[in-house]
Order: C-alpha cells, then sequence, then structure tokens
C-alpha cells in the first residue's frame, strides 16, 4: 500500500507574501482559503486580472513600498509610514522627495555598502 502524499498548503497571509501582494486587497475567497503549492505556482506562472491589477496599482505591502522608495522597513515606520500604499501615493512621495525619504535612502545606501565590505572581508 502506497501512502497518498497530501498536498502542501498555506495560510492565504502566507501565500500574499510569497505573491508580494496586501492580503485585505485580495478577493474574498482567496483570503477565506487555503492556497496549495500548486496553485501558488499557477498564480506566479499565469497571474489572473485581480493579481495583475493589484502588483500595478496596489495597495501595496510594506516591503514592497520601502523597496519602490528605495529604503528599509524600518525607515518607513520611522517616517511614520505604516499602512499599505498604492502606485500614486509611491509616486505622489517620490516627486515631493522629503527629507525623511532622502535621509533614509542615504542609511539604506550606507547599510548597503557596509554588508558589501563584510562579503569581501576573508573569514577568520
Amino acid at each position: 500500500m502506497t501512502a497518498r502524499k497530501t498536498p502542501q498548503t498555506m495560510k492565504p497571509a502566507t501565500a500574499a507574501k510569497k505573491l508580494d501582494v496586501y492580503l485585505p486587497a485580495t478577493p474574498a475567497e482567496f483570503q477565506e482559503g487555503v492556497v496549495s503549492r500548486d496553485e501558488l505556482n499557477a498564480l506566479q506562472a499565469d497571474p489572473p486580472e485581480w493579481l495583475r491589477e493589484l502588483r500595478r496599482t496596489g495597495p501595496h505591502p510594506r516591503s514592497v513600498v520601502a523597496a519602490r522608495l528605495g529604503v528599509s522597513i524600518s525607515g518607513l515606520a520611522r517616517a511614520g509610514i505604516t499602512e499599505a500604499l498604492t502606485t500614486d501615493d509611491i509616486e505622489a512621495i517620490r516627486d515631493e522627495n522629503p527629507d525623511w525619504l532622502e535621509h533614509e535612502r542615504a542609511t539604506q545606501a550606507e547599510v548597503r555598502r557596509q554588508e558589501a565590505e563584510l562579503k569581501k572581508k576573508p573569514r577568520q
């Protein structure tokens, strides 16, 4: 007798994170169910219209907002941005280029420079 393999499933929050979308903006059927590994792969390979639209216009999760602005998630929090933003919101912040954004971008650049230096150093 062979054991049947049960499909690997994940919570909607995990699937949304892997898809880089904001869970509360996804359709109700996505939020209320479980997502199998095969379903996730299908969504990534051939995204439905709702997923393409979410990725295009948002609202976006903080990780995506931070990446699009070139800052860390902590930098967003220090600036008081804790909610999901749309693509238009992100563009408005970029166009305005507030002082906090310049400061956080500089901080992020310094962190990346230090990380690159550490990788170059031989381990002892």
